[in-house]
């Protein structure tokens, strides 16, 4: 019994581990023999939000469009997703990630919503028109720009380069917010596609919902006191500081006991991880100054909330900058972020609309004592260049070029 059990599943694993890896490898042999052979389903479309982690971000805003316009009963809409117990509006079907339904409805689809890469091992039909919308204007280089890699997955340059040119070559339309944006996605994802010039539709909402009656709303559904100024750190993930693949820590050298001390009377402060970060950090000991969400949060409903951003080197900064309030750059790390991970596509200090400090306390300083008018010249500027496209009507502009040219029949 012993040495077929050795044989069957190996003496470094357990059967589980076994099983499940099996069952995985069935699934896409189905998926790959068999799903990719059936008919494409006519009006069905696909949602893919963060690797299919939440319900957030382009694809949600678009889908939520359809909902406002009754299209969602014309449509089979799809939506890849973690939790299957998440809310969502309207006549929508919730698919897990990894399971027979997820690999169905991609084999399948008409049409393809997502904001980030799907997998390689996920392959695009003909008949299947896939809309990339991406997520954020970069700051930090990008794919083919980038000179090496130190991310969880283990790959080569030369390999992230092609697995990219080849994911990249898969997309119909791709969203982009700016000018600036349009070039560097021609040259480092090797599109060549349409670019679809409408701005984010996940920022719609900042339009939509900036008053005081939908803020406060907000604020009381996250138990935020309506009598303080509200900060939201984002920071962005760390790509040489992770626990294994996908998985990256919370960097920050940001001093919250400090924080708490001095800004605690006059602010709260709302921590926001990126999507890719999967750490559980204890804030017990900041109650009443500290708030954390749910990590599918939408970020869009805390750009509302926040009375001032703090971040990193974040495309949050492009996104909130809409909203013409104060932002705050905690670039601790910033020579070794800027020379030995990821370099920058533009002079970082020269055009952030706000204070880049390295310290807490100079942050706490910059906080405190900063003058918008400061940055006003620099604010508009920076606007000028990377949101043109964002009037808050990009959920309709894609939901209209799904009923024209993507599920017309």
């Amino acid at each position: 019994m012993l040495v077929f059990y050795k044989k069957c599943f190996g003496n470094g694993e357990s059967m589980k581990k076994q099983i499940k890896k099996w069952l995985k490898r069935i699934l896409y042999a189905m998926y790959k023999y068999i799903f990719l052979y059936l008919p494409i389903q006519k009006k069905r479309i696909v949602f893919v939000s963060s690797l299919g982690r939440n319900y957030t971000g382009s694809p949600r805003a678009i889908y939520e469009e359809m909902v406002r316009l009754g299209q969602d009963k014309n449509y089979e809409c799809m939506y890849v997703i973690q939790d299957l117990h998440t809310k969502m509006p309207g006549q929508v079907k919730k698919i897990k990630k990894g399971h027979v339904a997820y690999y169905l409805a991609l084999a399948t689809a008409q049409a393809i919503v997502s904001d980030t890469r799907l997998p390689d091992s996920i392959k695009k039909r003909k008949g299947t028109t896939y809309i990339q919308t991406w997520h954020g204007t970069p700051l930090k280089k990008l794919a083919l720009d980038m000179t090496q890699v130190q991310m969880s997955n283990g790959q080569s340059i030369e390999e992230y380069h092609e697995s990219f040119r080849k994911n990249a070559a898969t997309w119909d339309y791709l969203i982009a917010q700016n000018p600036f944006s349009e070039e560097t996605f021609r040259r480092c994802f090797a599109f060549s596609g349409e670019i679809l010039r409408c701005g984010y539709p996940r920022n719609d909402v900042l339009f939509a919902k900036n008053n005081t009656e939908d803020i406060c709303k907000l604020k009381q559904k996250l138990g935020i006191p309506l009598n303080k100024k509200v900060l939201l750190y984002a920071p962005t993930w760390r790509d040489n500081q992770y626990f294994g693949l996908g998985k990256y820590k919370f960097a920050t050298e940001m001093d919250f006991d400090r924080m708490k001390q001095v800004l605690a009377k006059e602010y709260v402060l709302i921590v926001k991880y990126h999507y890719l970060v999967q750490e559980q950090v204890d804030w017990s000991a900041y109650k009443g100054f500290i708030y954390t969400c749910p990590a599918d949060y939408d970020i869009a409903e805390l750009y509302l909330m926040a009375d001032a951003l703090i971040t990193d080197y974040s495309s949050v900064m492009f996104d909130y900058s809409i909203l013409k309030r104060p932002m705050f750059f905690f670039a601790y790390d910033l020579e070794q972020y800027k020379n030995d991970l990821r370099g920058f596509y533009f002079d970082f200090l020269a055009q952030a609309p706000g204070p880049v400090v390295q310290t807490t306390d100079a942050l706490i300083t910059a906080i405190v004592e900063t003058k918008q008018e400061e940055y006003a010249e620099r604010y508009a500027q920076f606007c000028a260049r990377y949101n043109p496209w964002d009037h808050g009507t990009a959920s309709a502009q894609i939901v209209e070029l799904l009923q024209k040219t993507v599920c017309a029949n």
